[in-house]
């Protein structure tokens, strides 16, 4: 049952080293504040799920958080590549990183795989890619009914599943509009589950294209205003575009990129010191 903690907390009693994590959102919600708090304990050997990773997992990588990467898509959204990421796969800097790749809709079909309690999700995305020969929890299996050749991959049940949200009530549900992707069924797959909201309300007000996701799924909810910056969340602030354009260079080079997280996520206590520390330096547009 979901109680309302601090992040330190909960990242503290949620996420250890060796974990698989996800941390999800498509576009929009994208939990930054918790990839931080991650950073700043100093957590390793992390499996790190997400269907498109950004900065964050740019950030994580580069810090040494991750052993592996399981992914569809990598990138800096509407600039490039993720520098970090690159070099970790290219040169091992700062160490090898594994990587399992899958399409957006296999990732999608493992999730919910994973959240119905099922061992395998079939799709036939795969049938005559080249994929299945470089990702080995990919598998053809003939259909039982039509003797079709199939595509199986294995159910995702991360150990941790993190996202933000706009909303959670005194009772400890949550409620996410706009663009969800595939939020909700990283929850449900997970054995523990931690969202970051905008804030606390007493009553969840109908929405949209609202999803809410029941208290008895989530182990902690913490506070964290803005904590998606630099992606927007509907309803409160928009995506900084000009953060994922500073981005590009502090990421390419090594020093540069280890000045900058020793200074505003090492260097900070929290995230509200690390919006002080980066809106200081100007890279927050509002």
């Amino acid at each position: 049952m979901a109680h309302v903690a601090n992040l330190r907390e909960a990242v503290a009693g949620l996420v250890r080293d060796g974990d698989s994590v996800a941390l999800e959102g498509f576009t929009h919600l994208i939990p930054t504040a918790a990839a931080h708090e991650i950073v700043r304990q100093g957590r390793r050997d992390l499996t790190l799920i997400r269907m498109t990773p950004d900065l964050i997992y740019d950030q994580m990588i580069g810090v040494g958080c991750a052993r592996k990467l399981v992914f569809s898509w990598g990138g800096n959204p509407g600039v490039g590549s993720l520098h970090r990421f690159r070099d970790a796969v290219e040169n091992g800097w700062p160490q090898p990183l594994e990587i399992e790749e899958h399409s957006h809709a296999g990732m999608a079909n493992r999730y919910v795989a994973g959240a119905s309690g099922l061992p395998f999700a079939v799709l036939r995305g795969y049938v005559g890619t080249d994929l299945p020969k470089v990702t080995p929890t990919i598998a053809p299996i003939e259909c039982p009914f039509t003797g079709e050749e199939l595509m199986a991959v294995p159910a995702l049940r991360p150990d941790v599943a993190i996202i933000h949200a706009q909303q959670a009530d005194g009772r400890g549900n949550v409620a996410v509009w706009g663009i969800s992707g595939i939020q909700k069924e990283a929850v449900l797959s997970a054995r523990r589950a931690i969202v970051t909201v905008e804030e606390v309300v007493e009553e969840l007000a109908p929405h949209p294209f609202q999803i809410v996701l029941p208290a008895v799924a989530i182990d902690a909810i913490a506070v964290e205003p803005h904590g998606a910056h630099p992606s927007y969340a509907d309803g409160y602030y928009d995506r900084d575009n000009a953060f994922y354009e500073a981005w590009d260079a502090i990421a390419r080079d090594r020093g540069m990129f280890r000045s900058w997280m020793d200074e505003h996520v090492l260097g900070t206590e929290n995230f509200g010191e690390y919006l002080r520390s980066v809106r200081a330096e100007g890279m927050v547009s509002k």
